[in-house]
């Protein structure tokens, strides 16, 4: 995973590997973290079970897992931002289940301060 996001300012870098090609990291400001709670809909239920007879992708989870995996990320970016990092290394994601029907979605990494190597 690699991927930029601006919220008016410098890009925040986002990896999953341990450095960034063409960087050096000059500050190590610790881990930073951004969750989310999500809990089914009786109606992506109702869907889900149809799909289950039939086959096939559970449309509604997948988006609502992907709407899920980036409100994580953009929490973890903004604990970033906060502590003056242009970067997290090291980004993992993990799941979890608070109880039945809501599962918890976490993004983590290591923010840094990485600067172009000359």
């Amino acid at each position: 995973m690699s991927g930029e996001t601006r919220k008016g300012g410098p890009a925040m870098r986002t990896v999953t590997t341990e450095t960034i090609p063409g960087t050096r990291i000059v500050r190590v400001l610790g881990l930073v973290r951004g969750n989310t709670i999500r809990a089914r809909h009786a109606g992506h239920d109702f869907m889900a079970g149809l799909r289950n007879i039939t086959g096939g992708e559970i449309v509604e989870y997948t988006k609502m897992i992907a709407e899920a995996r980036e409100q994580s990320i953009d929490r973890m970016v903004a604990e970033a931002e906060a502590a003056g990092a242009n970067a997290v290394v090291g980004v993992r994601f993990t799941t979890s289940s608070m109880m039945q029907g809501a599962a918890e979605l976490l993004a983590y990494g290591t923010a840094v301060i990485v600067e172009e190597e000359s």
